[in-house]
């Protein structure tokens, strides 16, 4: 997101347009008449103030907090001569809402407003000083018990300090956020047993009310006395009637389709397989390869001579979501066969390799995550024995539909005289198999109508990543055995195999009895060196 100054994103200015502060006062209905008192916790230079006291039903008192002098003096002038209005200077992060929010009225008490729009992690970058104090706000383990969460959003931070610190009066809170933002309230809320009766979430357009190219909206949330529910029905804009569909916390867990979801919640569970990452490198000008005439040549437009062993086909997520049969476009190095290897043996076994690492250094110097800290020399990720199993099953984190795709080791002829397997980028996920038949199988049950209505009624179309490892290690592929059609599973299975052959006549004759003996983490592994050639044909 784009900010106008230095200062401004320092403090995750967004000043709320006055169309906007209008729209989400209509969406609420006639504020007086429901609440006395209105808390606006970052109120900026007093766009939501200014359409409080412009509305046909204004509460009996508002209190406005603002840090920014420039912004506090324009609110206040809104205010003058009012005793209906109070803004003070005040750093939300160092309030205490319940001794510090200090009160003429009493009864209902509604929050709304504009937190900012930025994390901890931009913030800091920037050098602002303009953070929430460090604490185990979620109540999390170990490096995130540091600051609250690894890079926690500041109006999430806001959202949970309202809830806590204000709980026992029982408030309405209704605050622009992102709809990021809005889940992961919702989740601590179930999670902590807050007290949590009625929410909704209106969607806003940001790109045109702040130019950010963000999904965000209007959040409401009732704190009250009774039944708590953590769902929440989500509208298209501020004046839809019908909602498009009701996101919650069902067993624990956030969905995004609760009906949908109550049709499948049998597949939730645990994976009895490991679903991994994709290779992690931050480095693709020195690491990424394509075949030259001699050798191979990398985004720099350098030819590059390296030992062959250390190069391996590489498909990236694109690839594996278009392609039913994807085939490497380009080739990765991979220097370490686990996470942490030291790799200055390289220098001995790879001088090629290490000539050219070394030639780059500055690259892998300048990569900006915290992950390659303390690692050996142009270390990189999501690499260990799994990356280097003759199959895999993946599918594109990136993409908004979940398309599972088998990535299967390049023509040996291509550039080797042996298969190679085949590495996926760091945009998949994937499941290492040692068969055909366990792939096949895999493929069937992952593609069946069953688990993809589960993926979809659990996945947030408008997340960075609509799908994760968490979401795909909540498929439980031994209860999804047990509830699919065994015949038409297998047929499904045949049908994969048969494809990869090129002949029917070549698909194995029969399947175990237990099906899930296809389902344990090497299984097939004791194949013959025929077996492990025919997968070079694939």
């Amino acid at each position: 997101m784009e900010w106008s100054n230095c200062m401004a994103r320092d403090l995750g200015d967004f000043q709320t347009p006055d169309e906007l502060v209008a729209a989400v006062l209509r969406s609420l209905g006639p504020i007086g008449e429901r609440w006395a008192r209105v808390l606006e916790p970052t109120c900026g230079s007093g766009g939501f103030i200014r359409g409080l006291l412009e509305s046909s039903s204004p509460p009996r008192e508002i209190l406005g907090f603002e840090l920014q002098a420039e912004h506090l003096d324009r609110a206040r002038r809104l205010a003058a001569g009012s005793t209906r209005v109070c803004v003070r200077q005040a750093n939300i992060f160092q309030l205490d809402l319940r001794r510090d929010a200090h009160w003429s009225e009493s009864g209902p008490l509604l929050v709304v407003g504009n937190p900012p729009w930025v994390t901890n992690a931009e913030l800091g970058a920037l050098g602002s000083g303009n953070l929430p104090h460090k604490s185990n706000l979620k109540g999390l383990p170990g490096l995130d018990a540091i600051t609250g969460s690894a890079n926690f959003d500041i109006a999430e931070f806001i959202w949970l300090k309202l809830m806590l610190e204000l709980a026992d009066q029982q408030p309405t809170i209704a605050l622009l956020c992102k709809t990021s933002v809005a889940r992961n309230v919702l989740q601590f809320a179930s999670d902590n047993q807050l007290p949590l009766t009625a929410a909704w979430i209106r969607r806003i357009d940001a790109k045109r009310h702040f130019n950010a190219a963000v999904d965000a909206c209007l959040f409401y949330a009732e704190m009250r006395e009774g039944e708590s529910r953590y769902e929440a029905a989500v509208y298209s804009d501020l004046q839809a009637s019908e909602p498009e569909t009701i996101i919650g916390v069902s067993g624990g867990r956030l969905v995004a389709d609760l009906n949908a979801y109550r049709q499948v919640a049998f597949v939730e569970g645990n994976c009895p397989l490991n679903w991994r990452q994709g290779i992690k490198h931050d480095a693709a000008q020195v690491m990424e390869l394509k075949k030259a005439d001699q050798g191979w040549s990398n985004q720099l437009g350098e030819r590059v001579e390296v030992e062959e062993e250390f190069v391996y086909p590489l498909i990236k997520g694109r690839e594996l979501f278009l392609s039913e049969q994807p085939q490497p476009g380009r080739y990765v190095i991979v220097p370490q066969r686990r996470i942490g290897q030291d790799t200055r043996g390289l220098e001995l076994v790879a001088p090629r390799l290490w000539n050219y690492l070394n030639r780059h250094a500055e690259i892998f110097l300048r990569r900006k995550s915290a992950i390659y800290r303390n690692q050996p020399p142009f270390a990189i990720f999501g690499i260990g024995d799994y990356s280097f199993a003759p199959l895999k099953i993946g599918v594109s984190g990136l993409h908004k539909e979940p398309r599972f795709r088998l990535a299967s080791p390049a023509d040996e002829h291509s550039y080797s005289s042996s298969a190679r397997p085949a590495m996926l980028d760091d945009t998949c996920y994937f499941l290492p198999c040692f068969s055909l038949e366990q792939a096949a199988l895999l493929l069937a049950l992952l593609n069946h109508r069953v688990t993809q209505s589960f993926i979809r009624s659990t996945m947030f179309l408008d997340a960075k990543r609509p799908i994760t490892k968490k979401l795909l290690q909540r498929i439980d592929l031994i209860k999804l055995l047990q509830h699919i059609d065994r015949e038409e599973l297998l047929a499904a299975a045949d049908r994969e195999l048969a494809r990869w052959h090129g002949n029917a006549a070549l698909v194995p004759p029969g399947w175990p009895n237990d099906l899930s003996s296809l389902l344990s983490e090497r299984a097939g592994v004791k194949q013959s060196a025929g077996q492990m050639n025919l997968f070079a044909k694939v």
